[in-house]
């Protein structure tokens, strides 16, 4: 990366030089970023906002605090989770991270 970083301290300025190759680089640094930082948190936030709307009574969920329940009941912008046995909290559909059962797949 220090090599790339000194190649373009290191060119030439003459009058003759032409803009169009820092111009093509900084594009070239653009698409990258995109493509690899910016898309995949866009299509993360995406799937996370498909699966809040998605939400039915009994599935599993676990919070972003990390409070593993189970929905019992769904209103507009709150959920209502059992956390224990009688025991239910109130949460906001924004703090609900992920289903329960993506986590005892992987193990």
């Amino acid at each position: 990366m220090n090599t790339i970083f000194s190649f373009i301290i290191l060119m030439p300025t003459g009058q003759n030089q032409s803009p169009v190759p820092s111009f093509v680089f900084l594009l070239l640094i653009i698409v990258v970023f995109y493509f690899f930082m910016i898309r995949p948190q866009m299509k993360r936030q995406k799937e996370l906002k498909t699966y809040r709307e998605g939400l039915q009574k009994g599935d599993k969920i676990i919070t972003t605090g990390g409070i593993y329940g189970k929905v019992t009941d769904i209103k507009d912008t709150t959920v209502t989770v059992e956390i224990a046995d009688k025991v239910l909290v109130r949460i906001d559909k924004s703090a609900v991270l992920k289903d329960n059962s993506d986590l005892s797949a992987q193990k």
